[in-house]
């Protein structure tokens, strides 16, 4: 039997799953979610009907588990990871009633996502907490954050072994108390995204074993975003071209001298290219390359800093890219006009999207020639954007 207590716990939590859905525009009789939008308004309506129990479950007690179980999917963030609360989602759903307790705990795909908070407050009631939320996904892949304060690694990796095969995303956060990186990326098995950032702070007694970290990284690792952790591409020689061969996707901030080529060797399957820093272009010595799978280039420099002053001169002297479709530029200072357009020629690209942000010196006429070249061509001129401060 539904109790009146029940009835009014779930009455709130609907009002806000409401309120949650017409936030995510699903409203949209297009989009993806609309079904559940749907499915939200029809438990609205079941649960305004609703009177005093009269000795027989309530059309609530009888509503769908499958209904339930995709309404409970959507409550879960898509693109991000959450530290377990009591007020969201999925904890907020075991708290309701028995029967959404029941539902929730034994639905893995819930205790996917989950953020892990080190140097604040009691650990051990903390990882109790932590274990029993990953224990819930039983077997599921998992998307994890781990913002770090301090150095008690030791515990972290005690608390995390049951589940390192586990793991495809892993989000590092690296705060002013932490100042080592003992996590080697190789040792998680099922490791596919991997993003380290520091927000803002000096990781600079950290970086070493981030470098060291980085040489060998596991088999299926396809996502590699370095955050506001410099890294000097001169060390490049000592990385594991084989295992950094299945990225896709690379995000880094650089200094100093960089070679393209060598880069784009060392990852055959990039499809997108994130550069960022102090440098400027290395002397290829080893000819040309065509890279036919990098399909995105961003590239930012860090105005005011004299590097700025080279733009980009030679960066595109030595490769082909006969798929790249997306480009798009920041803080570089003059723009390297005559290189770009020797490159997009030789490589007979199907270029689709052309981007300059702030900080980068360019002429009508230089944007003109790219329409010419390109009749279809989305070309964007935003002074505000940054790629430095996304």
């Amino acid at each position: 039997m539904q109790s009146n207590t029940d009835s009014s716990a779930i009455s709130g939590t609907i009002r806000r799953l409401q309120s949650h859905i017409v936030m995510r525009e699903a409203s949209n009789p297009n989009h993806v979610n609309y079904r559940y939008w749907q499915l939200v308004q029809e438990m609205a309506k079941i649960v305004q009907s609703i009177g005093p129990p009269k000795g027989s479950s309530s059309p609530i007690g009888r509503l769908p588990t499958e209904i339930l179980a995709q309404i409970f999917l959507y409550c879960i963030p898509e693109d991000a990871n959450w530290t377990p609360a009591p007020d969201l989602a999925p904890m907020q759903l075991t708290a309701v009633c028995r029967r959404w307790r029941e539902i929730a705990v034994n639905m893995p795909n819930l205790w996917r996502r989950l953020r892990l908070e080190m140097g604040h407050g009691d650990w051990q009631q903390r990882a109790f907490c932590y274990d029993s939320y990953l224990k819930r996904s039983r077997g599921r892949q998992l998307s994890l954050t781990l913002e770090c304060d301090n150095n008690n690694w030791t515990e972290l990796q005690i608390l995390l072994q049951p589940y390192v095969d586990q793991i495809s995303s892993l989000h590092v956060g690296l705060f002013s108390g932490a100042g080592s990186f003992p996590l080697v990326p190789a040792d998680f098995g099922g490791l596919e995204e991997l993003a380290i950032y520091t927000n803002g702070f000096d990781p600079a007694p950290a970086l070493d074993h981030i470098e060291h970290s980085i040489t060998h990284l596991p088999p299926n690792m396809r996502s590699l975003r370095l955050l506001d952790v410099w890294l000097d591409f001169r060390t490049s020689a000592s990385l594991n071209s084989s295992s950094w061969a299945g990225l896709t996707n690379l995000e880094v901030l650089v200094v100093g001298l960089v070679s393209l080529p060598c880069l784009l060797r060392l990852c055959p399957n990039l499809s997108s290219l994130t550069m960022i820093g102090v440098f400027i272009a290395a002397i290829e010595t080893s000819g040309q390359l065509e890279h036919t799978k990098l399909q995105s280039l961003r590239i930012s420099g860090v105005l005011p800093m004299n590097s700025a002053l080279f733009g980009l001169l030679g960066l595109f002297d030595d490769v082909t890219l006969p798929n790249l479709r997306i480009v798009e530029v920041s803080d570089i200072g003059r723009w390297v006009h005559k290189e770009f357009k020797a490159l997009i020629t030789r490589s007979q690209c199907p270029l689709e999207s052309l981007i300059f942000g702030g900080g980068v010196t360019t002429t009508p006429q230089q944007l003109a020639e790219y329409v010419t070249l390109f009749p279809s061509l989305k070309l964007v001129i935003d002074p505000t954007r940054s790629l430095f401060l996304e």
